[in-house]
């Protein structure tokens, strides 16, 4: 193929030929794999006077220096649906994308490809205004404009391996694990700064492409309204995937915004256990501690032993990234003590932890109103505090983030670090001097 590099605007709208004969013109690139690094084009769609028709690359022989795409073989099938394949002109050409480097979204206006060992790929994305103006040059103002393109205008171009198109797909043809996303590579607070940016349509389409504990990452990042929007539009079983994976009380406040028959319907797409835990959330007001509190806190019994413990902790630890603090509970949950991670790490193997755990300790009522709670927190230098029944038996714990949170406006509390669900609770320490 002598054709060995440019855009796609130097080749749309090009005849198509078979032995030198004119069948057509080209319509548009089919790739079937786009989340490939450099995805091959696996197809051309040419237009003829029968529609659209497919055109396997292998039966490309040659692009001419005119653009002109020369075919060993009429296509005879027809193009591909819409769901089963990427289009690079309808689906992607001034279509909204994520420079997952740069972390923002852009506007394709043009893609460049390259033979690489006798395979077109895609290999970047014009998003500047040299893009634009060579498709309007080959359009409206002739050849002679391209190269004016090419000397005077600088272009702004993305390696495809850092584009994650939006687009919508459909889920149960296409899942991205989180390992094969692109848009892994982003803080979700910055995926949570793009989905804002987008359309309901567009941020619906970046959820489907993350799985379910990022989506639950980012989700908690995100607004009320738009938490809202993008539970409505990736329907009900996904979106109890997804808010099964938030932190407890992240999820808890996202039901409470919904209608309750909403919530119910979400509360019967859940795990019994993580159903039963919302449903006890949603029960508190949202400005109180047990509005605030989370059930996600890591807890020992107060017989074991140092060592014991320790090797229970490394059971845990791949599921369980931050553990620090850990809660003394006995068999009716009955907050005992509170132990931190460096106290046991320093401790005999065979000390028992009621023995070094903490006993003074700092709590407050689920009616502890919010800021009451951030009070107690910031006077006793806490990252957490326990929340307790009249009883004193454990019912969760209120992180600082979530303590701000509350007494700061939504829109900068969203920016600030979070503890989340994935590293399974922070613990609250005793108070100092205890």
């Amino acid at each position: 193929m002598a054709f060995q590099g440019g855009f796609i605007s130097e080749l749309v709208g090009r005849k198509a030929t078979v032995n030198q004969l004119s069948i057509g013109r080209v319509s548009d690139f089919l790739i079937n794999d786009p989340d490939d690094s450099f995805p091959q084009i696996d197809g051309l769609v040419i237009r003829t006077s029968q529609g659209l028709r497919f055109a396997p690359i292998a039966t490309v022989s040659d692009v001419d220096a005119e653009g002109t795409v020369a075919l060993t073989v009429a296509p005879k099938e027809p193009a591909p649906p819409d769901a089963d394949a990427l289009y690079l002109i309808s689906d992607l050409l001034d279509k909204q994308i994520v420079d997952v480097d740069g972390r923002k979204v852009v506007r394709i206006n043009d893609l460049e490809i390259a033979n690489t060992g006798g395979t077109l790929r895609v290999v970047a994305a014009d998003v500047g205004v040299a893009g634009l103006l060579r498709r309007l040059g080959l359009k409206a103002f002739g050849k002679r404009f391209t190269p004016w393109i090419y000397h005077n205008v600088p272009r702004s171009m993305i390696a495809w391996d850092s584009v994650a198109p939006i687009r919508e797909k459909n889920p149960s043809q296409v899942h991205l694990a989180i390992k094969e996303s692109k848009l892994a590579r982003l803080h979700p607070s910055e995926l949570a700064e793009i989905i804002s940016d987008l359309s309901a349509r567009g941020a619906a389409a970046v959820i489907h492409q993350l799985d379910d504990e990022t989506a639950a990452d980012a989700l908690e990042h995100l607004d009320a309204e738009t938490q809202k929007s993008i539970i409505e539009d990736v329907g009900t079983e996904r979106a109890a995937d997804i808010i099964e994976e938030m932190d407890s009380d992240d999820a808890a406040d996202l039901l409470l915004e919904l209608p309750e028959e909403q919530q119910t319907q979400l509360l019967a797409e859940m795990n019994e256990y993580t159903a039963g835990e919302l449903r006890e959330l949603v029960k508190y007001p949202e400005d109180t501690a047990g509005g605030m509190m989370t059930t996600d806190y890591v807890w020992i019994y107060p017989h074991r032993s140092a060592e014991a413990t320790i090797r229970k902790i490394r059971e845990i630890a791949p599921t369980s990234e931050f553990i620090y603090y850990l809660y003394v509970l006995d068999e009716r949950d009955t907050l005992l003590g509170v132990l931190t991670l460096r106290a046991l790490l320093l401790a005999p193997p065979g000390a028992k932890i009621d023995h070094i755990m903490e006993t003074h300790l700092v709590t407050v009522a689920t009616d502890t109103h919010a800021r009451d709670v951030a009070a107690t927190i910031a006077r006793y230098d806490l990252l957490a505090v326990p929340v307790v029944d009249e009883s004193g038996r454990m019912l969760g714990i209120v992180t600082v983030d979530d303590a701000i949170d509350a007494i700061m406006p939504e829109d900068l509390a969203k920016k600030l670090p979070h503890f989340t669900a994935r590293y399974h609770n922070p613990a609250a320490v005793a108070a100092p001097g205890s």
